[in-house]
């Protein structure tokens, strides 16, 4: 038995193994503290990603953070499985049986005991509940269904290039999301010419569905319109004010009446928590299924119990779920949980610095907005300072997590794949 003070970590995204690495490093490694880290997955990606990974124009094997191996090197275990229940009384976490693929029992569940437990489970796309969504319609919330797009995506490629038949995918959501992705499956089919399947390069029709008025509502009007622009260019039909009121094999049905066909239908649109936060054992949460937190990000209701990123949601202070706030606060609780763990100091608020934001329109465009509405991007080289700064901010988050050695040597490494492998996946 062991009398260190026990910390179980939900959720593997960016906030999650951020708290875990950061804390490993200090505190783990030492021995003082024992730290438990939670996922359904046996691999970290950068969801900023997961579009890329959809289009095939980056491959997640060389962007993979393996949760076994890393854990060894930072000082913290990692225990496979998905939260089921929270017994808050007895401080114990029960872990859902782990099944094969032919619904086979392949591990019963399990338990973990903790001291203080930490929720960053991330979140998904919200459906709202429209007809047809969940069974017709993919999403790109993690790195398997980034895979079973790409994989369906390639497939629908082989068979325009041999049928001489258009491939027409509609989006819904025109965030930051359904934006990018419509941009890179652009880019996917650009480069794949490339290759000469044959002499005549396929159609692809993309249509992105919006229900506000405007694309990529939290940039400025003039980043949405210059989007739009580059969007149009690239023969994108981007359709605003425009609600989808279901979907069903063969398309969307919208508010008026009228369809939007396709062979692909992705849904991008709005954020919730993953359901099973509504079964915590009397846990405050939000319709939308998110944690409710304090300013300090600890349960209005459990002082043992924390949430960050997307999955929380700050009673007095709300906050955009967004990587850049998820590490914020893992930053905040990897600084202050020590303190509240051996000396029992309160955590204080957490305080959001607004750093702005990027999106990049594969190799086409780019714009980013400071905290102060300036923008910057588009225009010159096509934006190209934008482009790099997206980029830039993928090569912290690996510095970050390996270290500077290990994450020059990531850097490099996939800058060299560049030169042995297609730029855009083929098989």
């Amino acid at each position: 038995m062991t009398n260190r003070f026990r910390l179980v970590i939900i959720g593997g995204g960016v906030a999650g193994l951020a708290l875990a690495t950061r804390l490993g490093n200090t505190l783990g490694r030492s021995g003082r503290l024992e730290i438990t880290l939670v996922d359904k997955g046996f691999s970290h990606v950068w969801k900023p990603m997961l579009h890329c990974f959809a289009a095939g124009t980056a491959r997640n094997e060389n962007d993979r953070i393996t949760f076994v191996s890393h854990a060894a090197a930072h000082g913290f275990r990692f225990c496979y499985g998905e939260i089921a229940h929270l017994d808050r009384a007895n401080r114990r976490i029960t872990l859902a049986p782990l099944m094969e693929e032919n619904n086979q029992l392949l591990l019963e569940e399990r338990h973990l005991d903790y001291d203080a437990v930490v929720f960053a489970i991330g979140s998904r796309a919200n459906d709202f509940g429209t007809p047809g969504v969940v069974e017709h319609c993919m999403f790109l919330d993690n790195v398997v269904e980034a895979n079973h797009f790409n994989e369906r995506f390639r497939h629908a490629i082989i068979q325009a290039y041999g049928r001489g038949t258009p491939v027409d995918i509609a989006i819904v959501g025109g965030g930051a999301t359904g934006v990018q992705l419509a941009a890179e499956l652009h880019k996917a089919l650009d480069i794949g010419a490339l290759y000469n399947f044959t002499p005549v390069t396929p159609e692809m029709r993309v249509t992105l569905l919006e229900a506000g008025p405007r694309i990529l509502p939290a940039f400025p009007q003039n980043v949405s319109d210059a989007a739009q622009k580059q969007l149009e260019a690239l023969n994108i039909a981007v359709r605003t004010n425009t609600m989808v009121s279901g979907a069903d094999e063969n398309g969307f049905i919208l508010k008026d009446g009228s369809r939007v066909n396709a062979q692909f239908r992705v849904w991008a649109a709005g954020v919730k928590a993953p359901d099973v936060t509504r079964d915590m054992d009397g846990l405050d949460y939000q319709r939308g299924g998110q944690l409710t937190v304090q300013a300090n990000l600890q349960s209005t209701v459990d002082e043992h119990v924390f949430a960050m990123g997307d999955c929380s949601f700050i009673k007095d202070a709300p906050v955009a779920p967004t990587a850049q706030v998820a590490r914020q606060q893992a930053h905040h609780l990897a600084r202050h949980l020590p303190g509240y763990i051996f000396n029992k100091k309160p955590v204080p608020d957490f305080h959001f610095r607004n750093r702005g934001a990027i999106v990049a329109l594969g190799d086409y465009n780019g714009w980013g907005a400071f905290a102060d509405g300036k923008t910057f991007g588009g225009g010159f080289l096509n934006g190209l300072s934008a482009r790099l700064g997206h980029m830039a901010l993928y090569r912290q988050h690996q510095f970050e997590l390996h270290g500077p050695f290990r994450g020059a040597i990531a850097c490099f490494t996939d800058w060299l794949d560049g030169f042995v492998r297609p730029s855009v996946r083929m098989d």
